[in-house]
């Protein structure tokens, strides 16, 4: 079986290389998703993988993602592959990895605050959000193609995202070192949450890794 996925950033899309997904990154640019996303339906099954922004409190960090639709902002839900959807989170529960099921929130910029993030959960009842996952699941639709999505939980409901965090990245999406040496130096005092979301966002990539360590997607 031929799988593609979609990440957010380069350290997701190095993950799901290693087990033989053909993984592309976004870094965040609604273009390069949706052209990114179109191409990636050749193949037999599309994911969106990666790190999401949790909306319901009772997520905690590293909390795995596997909803059973995804959402936007204006109403639009699109499932996922139901017989996908069934195994996976069967194959998961054997190796003792529950997975979250309830709807994502996937929209075109980053939610940053806490007040926004209880908003759309308010508003939408999705449990998370991201930014690449609503690309996969109208171009899986247009061509016809199974999709899922597979994220977990980095920075939760109940926290926001220092600044330096949504600077983070250059277009690639691999990490832009100085762009966040200069929102650091422009207001010290965010380095404390700077270090918890980091050290959040490698609790959500281990558990991604056991996640596809126990599906054995590069063996279907």
């Amino acid at each position: 079986m031929r799988l593609a996925a979609l990440c957010g950033f380069a350290a997701e899309q190095r993950l799901a290389r290693r087990f033989g997904i053909d993984a592309h990154a976004t870094a965040g640019d609604a273009a390069r998703g949706r052209a990114l996303a179109a191409r990636a339906v050749a193949a037999d099954l599309v994911l969106s993988f990666g790190i999401a922004g949790g909306l319901a409190p009772r997520l905690t960090p590293g909390t795995l993602l596997l909803p059973g639709a995804v959402m936007t902002e204006t109403g639009e839900r699109l499932a996922v592959d139901h017989e996908a959807h069934r195994r996976a989170l069967a194959t998961l529960a054997a190796a003792g990895l529950p997975a979250e099921t309830g709807d994502l929130l996937s929209l075109e910029a980053i939610v940053a605050t806490r007040h926004a993030k209880a908003a759309h959960h308010a508003r939408h009842g999705a449990v998370a959000v991201d930014l690449e996952s609503f690309h996969v699941a109208r171009a899986a639709r247009h061509a016809g193609k199974p999709f899922l999505v597979l994220r977990a939980v980095a920075d939760p409901a109940t926290r926001g995202l220092p600044k330096a965090a949504l600077v983070g990245l250059d277009p690639s999406g691999r990490a832009a070192p100085g762009r966040v040496l200069v929102a650091v130096l422009r207001e010290p005092g965010q380095i404390p949450d700077l270090v918890v979301t980091a050290r959040d966002t490698r609790r959500a990539l281990a558990t991604l890794r056991a996640a596809l360590a126990a599906l054995h997607l590069d063996r279907q």
